[in-house]
């Protein structure tokens, strides 16, 4: 199981100025929903966005979280 402020530090690794918020989307601790804001998603397309904050997970995603529903925005 993941802790909601490890997801949260390996985003803002890669995106510093990231203000996020994790929920548990089921309770059991591996289906998270994933609400990102962030200047650094300025000019990128909603994939590229996507594919920014994905990659800081990839290796968690690997096998201690299983799904994600992420929402990001430009702020």
């Amino acid at each position: 199981m993941i802790k909601f402020s490890e997801i949260e530090t390996l985003i803002r690794a890669a995106i510093p100025d990231a203000k996020v918020e994790v929920s548990d989307m089921t309770g059991t601790g591996d289906h998270f929903e994933i609400h990102v804001v962030s200047q650094k998603f300025k000019d990128k397309s909603l994939m590229d966005q996507h594919k920014m904050v994905f990659a800081t997970l990839q290796n968690e995603m690997d096998d201690r979280i299983h799904a994600v529903k992420l929402k990001t925005k430009v702020g």
